[in-house]
């Protein structure tokens, strides 16, 4: 696999695992401490943002070259646009469905995957400065 087949298959191996980090922890909060879902869910982001940017950083986007400070507050952005999207996506479903915490929250992840790939490798990771 080269370039772009193989950075999208890194991709998803990393925001599989943040994705994954991101729902262990709100389920964790919910269902061990009693913690609102919607509360939960910020820090589940918190922590997932550190894998995903380290995995993005070192696996998916390495060879793009981007200076590492330029790179984590363009991720950090593109993350919490990414993070905006996933409470309020969340937030209406879990109102308006009926639905079980966690289901709602692993179809919100995987809805928001795919602006943060077009953004992250458009812009965040890019080595060069968009003219």
């Amino acid at each position: 696999m080269k370039g772009g087949p193989r950075r999208l298959a890194t991709f998803v191996a990393v925001g599989c695992a943040a994705a994954a980090v991101h729902l262990a922890v709100v389920v964790f909060l919910v269902g061990r401490h009693g913690q609102l879902p919607l509360v939960a869910n910020v820090v589940g982001w918190m922590v997932a943002f550190c894998v995903s940017f380290t995995g993005h950083w070192l696996l998916t986007f390495r060879a793009r070259s981007a200076p590492p400070a330029r790179a984590a507050r363009r991720f950090l952005a593109v993350s919490m646009a990414g993070f905006a999207a996933n409470e309020l996506a969340y937030a209406a479903v879990l109102r308006w469905s009926g639905l079980r915490y966690d289901l709602v929250l692993a179809g919100v992840l995987v809805g928001v995957a795919v602006m943060t790939y077009l953004l992250g490798s458009r812009w965040a990771f890019l080595g060069k400065p968009l003219s």
